[in-house]
């Protein structure tokens, strides 16, 4: 294994050991995976949703880099700091919003005909 891969992996574990939000975004996907093959969502779909789900995951390792480098910047509190982390954590809450509408738009139709066929009485 390559020592810059090794690296990166480390940099998942730290992610995943120590923030909270990143182990709810591992969840959630988790839960979103499971979606796409209950509910066969097509190919196309569910590319569309892996790219979500690895943008919000990308950004959320990221904006952890941010927060770790502000800290090690400006280990004071200062404005500016409070602006660059407020700004990277606004960043990753864009990513996710538009990864959740994504995940309506093509999650949505299908599963809630799966709630109305398993809710529905049965027709003897």
């Amino acid at each position: 294994m390559s020592e810059h891969f090794r690296f990166a992996l480390e940099g998942l574990a730290h992610a995943f050991r120590t923030q909270r939000t990143f182990r709810i975004q591992v969840g959630i996907a988790a839960a979103v995976l499971v979606l796409i093959l209950l509910l066969r969502i097509s190919s196309l779909q569910a590319a569309l949703l892996l790219l979500a789900i690895f943008t919000v995951l990308a950004g959320e390792v990221l904006n952890t880099a941010i927060e770790a480098l502000v800290d090690l910047s400006s280990p004071e509190p200062h404005p500016k700091a409070k602006i660059a982390k407020d700004l990277a954590a606004s960043g990753v809450l864009l990513l996710a919003i538009g990864a959740a509408l994504v995940g309506i738009l093509i999650l949505g139709p299908p599963l809630l005909r799966w709630v109305r066929t398993f809710f529905s009485p049965s027709v003897p």
